[in-house]
């Protein structure tokens, strides 16, 4: 899996399939990868969105693996970009926040989870909500015009990491700030895993090193980072024997690889180079 539009192309068509889904599927599943977990994994990755203000169950899918509207500080009036949206679940708690003087815009990558989307805005009556069909590595929302920017466990699946930064930081204004949740990495896997299209599209595979996915958030100019949730991931022996043989098993374990599910926080600065100080 590494050509960037093969990559794009494989996530359109898994995400697409998983639009149609019933939640109980996508949440036996790795962020909705039909064959990456099995039933009893439903706990895996996704959190428990039920007793949230604002909660859809026909939003909820089951592929988030995290809550970052829990850390994102909405307040009312604010502007929120949901990115990767889905069909609404966090972009519907966010709305909640944001109050009817806000705004949410949702984007997502599949036209079947977009359509989706809409379908649930239509049934709640709601006027201050939007799904825009894009690519979050060039996302079609102007500069400056998001408070907070949110993500669940989306960033993954997007080849060009670096650019999808660099775009929540664009359509941030001064003074914003983004609540991300996301999978990240401490230490090799197996080639075997990487390259394999249902641990791409169950958000494993395409994840970065945390190092090196810090870094990157910092090189795109935000200051004020902090890890606020961290939860490690198991993928059942059963399912990576599918992948990779017991002896690359048993070398996995030795190295001590370790997935896990991160909430990260971080800032625009007041002043950057395209603006003037607050």
């Amino acid at each position: 899996m590494n050509n960037d539009t093969a990559i794009k192309e494989m996530v359109m068509e898994k995400y697409s399939a998983i639009a149609s889904q019933d939640t109980a599927k996508n949440k036996a599943s790795c962020c909705g990868a039909t064959s990456c977990c099995t039933p009893d994994s439903s706990t895996l990755m996704a959190d428990d969105y039920s007793r949230l203000e604002g909660y859809n169950p026909d939003a909820d899918l089951g592929l988030g693996c995290g809550i970052p509207t829990e850390y994102a500080k909405i307040k009312e009036g604010d502007t929120v970009i949901d990115l990767g949206s889905g069909a609404g679940n966090d972009a519907f708690v966010a709305r909640r926040a944001t109050g009817e003087k806000g705004k949410v815009i949702g984007i997502d990558f599949s036209p079947a989870m977009i359509a989706k989307a809409r379908a649930n805005v239509e049934k709640l009556g709601f006027n201050n909500i939007e799904f825009r069909q894009g690519d979050i590595e060039n996302i079609p929302v102007s500069d400056k015009t998001a408070n907070v920017v949110i993500s669940n466990c989306v960033l993954n699946l997007a080849p060009n990491k670096k650019a999808v930064f660099s775009e929540i930081f664009r359509v941030l204004k001064s003074r914003g700030h983004f609540s991300i949740s996301d999978i990240v990495l401490e230490g090799p896997l197996p080639e075997k895993i990487k390259t394999a299209a249902e641990f791409y599209a169950g958000c494993v595979s395409g994840a970065l090193q945390k190092d090196e996915y810090l870094q990157l958030i910092h090189l795109a100019g935000f200051n004020g980072i902090s890890l606020l949730k961290e939860k490690k991931i198991t993928i059942p022996d059963d399912i990576l024997l599918q992948y990779i043989s017991p002896e690359e098993l048993e070398e996995l374990k030795r190295t001590g690889t370790g997935i896990y599910s991160i909430t990260v926080y971080a800032e625009k600065p007041c002043c950057d180079e395209d603006s003037t100080c607050c």
